[in-house]
């Protein structure tokens, strides 16, 4: 039988190892998710928020050992890895306190001998494809508005971190969720692939590389089914003349290397304005200098592995390419004892004399680098912060709001942060442009992705 097996960043032992899933338990799966959605739909909303809701707490109450587990599948530092379960937890409340309003009914105009009205329905089976860089945050943006809605779930999360998926179903089961409404599967690429091409689920919601959410469209190629896609970034900061530069260099560095860089939506490229270049250089290095690398299971860790070795040969792979072509490296690798290559304990990096021809510049590193630019103007920023074939989020640090929006409505990107970044508020849509894909999670705006319009007209007889 097929297995999956997550090799732990830490100490790369074997962690935890599950079976794949066989083509029976899919199919049984899928069958029994298609037969449970059929009564959820029709449940009260007020009691699927409370189903949402007793979930969230009995996370909650499992904070410290789901961190450990955190910790020990992907990497992220034991002193931060349970705060993901406090944001898991700030996102499913937002949406079940959006959801009554979200999903309401849309009243028209009244119209004389007709009744009409537009409602909300959900689309049946939704299939979740998580990643494992956050993984209880990634899969609570498409999860929890899919429940709301009235679907069913069924969730696949990434080989390295099964137990968040096991331990994300048996919350919701405890917590009243009818059987079948939410399962989880152990899968390969391939299974997956197949449930979309052959199965009759109606949306899937993707977090992950380029090439996977090619290979998803590909699969639903006539399905006409929904689709949200959440894919790679190369996120930019642009730092204006008038920035509080201190705040700005705190903010810029912690969103470009926390969770050692691997964040969808963390800062890959800093552009400042050349009168400040020198002091956030300056400041940006003593800050990150820091940092200290080692085991993420012992508390005093604040950058902790890659999630292997070979994401970590990538990132100084562009470094070391970078440097060849002419950039200039601020940070003594030779000061972070763990460093080396073939390990997956790598040193933090703030690159200056970079540009556009460079990987560490166009390429996604999704680790922790930092190339920094000199500009001119709001114009020259602009045109850098645009030339990228991804577009998630960028970040302007600025006193003069009027200007910052000014600047927002040109870039091109799904969200635009003001002296701040790397946070997804779920108040907010979350969407990206170009490579960094389609569709939208959170909001309002998100449970449009997770339903279909359904209009009545009816003409009344007296």
């Amino acid at each position: 039988m097929d297995k999956l097996r997550c090799i732990s960043p830490i100490d790369n032992r074997l962690y935890v190892e599950r079976p794949l899933a066989t083509d029976y338990e899919i199919q049984n799966a899928l069958s029994t998710a298609e037969r449970a959605q059929l009564h959820w739909a029709s449940v009260p909303l007020r009691e699927k928020v409370e189903v949402v809701r007793r979930a969230v707490a009995l996370l909650q109450q499992k904070k410290l050992e789901l961190g450990e587990e955190i910790c020990w599948q992907m990497g992220r530092p034991i002193a931060f890895a349970g705060g993901e379960i406090d944001g898991f937890a700030e996102r499913a409340l937002a949406m079940a306190g959006l959801a009554e309003s979200a999903l309401a009914e849309i009243k028209l105009q009244e119209k004389d001998g007709f009744l009409r009205f537009i409602r909300r329905v959900p689309l049946g089976v939704s299939l979740v494809i998580a990643p494992w860089n956050y993984p209880y945050l990634t899969a609570v943006n498409a999860v929890v508005p899919a429940l709301l809605a009235g679907n069913s779930v069924l969730l696949k999360h990434s080989a390295q971190t099964p137990l968040c998926a096991e331990r994300m179903v048996e919350a919701f089961i405890e917590a009243g969720l009818p059987g079948g409404v939410f399962q989880y599967l152990h899968l390969g690429h391939r299974d997956a692939e197949q449930i979309v091409i052959g199965s009759d689920v109606q949306h899937v919601a993707f977090t992950g590389s380029v090439t996977g959410g090619a290979a998803i469209e590909t699969a639903a190629a006539g399905r006409f089914m929904s689709m949200g896609l959440e894919l790679g970034g190369k996120d930019p900061a642009y730092i204006r003349a008038d920035a509080d530069l201190d705040y700005a260099v705190a903010s810029v560095v912690d969103g470009a290397f926390f969770n050692s860089g691997q964040s969808c939506c963390g800062i890959e490229r800093a552009y400042v304005h050349h009168s400040l270049i020198d002091e956030f250089v300056e400041c940006a290095t003593q800050l990150i200098q820091q940092y200290r690398l080692g085991r993420p299971d012992e508390k005093a860790t604040t950058l902790g592995p890659l999630v292997r070795a070979g994401a970590a040969d990538f990132v100084r792979d562009q470094i070391d390419e970078a440097v060849q072509q002419g950039a200039t490296a601020h940070i003594d690798d030779g000061a972070f004892a763990m460093d080396q290559r073939g390990s997956a304990y790598m040193a933090p990096q703030l690159l200056t004399g970079v540009d556009h021809t460079m990987r560490v510049m166009n390429e996604e590193s999704f680790g922790p680098v930092l190339g920094v630019m000199a500009v001119t103007d709001d114009e020259e920023a602009l045109r850098w912060m645009n030339d990228s074939e991804y577009g998630l989020t960028a970040a302007i640090y600025s006193s003069d709001v009027e200007t910052a929006i000014a600047l927002g409505d040109r870039l091109q990107t799904g969200t635009v942060f003001l002296n701040r970044c790397d946070y997804l508020d779920p108040q907010l849509a979350w969407t990206g442009v170009k490579n960094s894909g389609r569709g939208c999670t959170l909001s309002s705006v998100g449970f449009e992705h997770v339903t279909r319009p359904k209009s009545f007209h009816l003409k009344t007889i007296v």
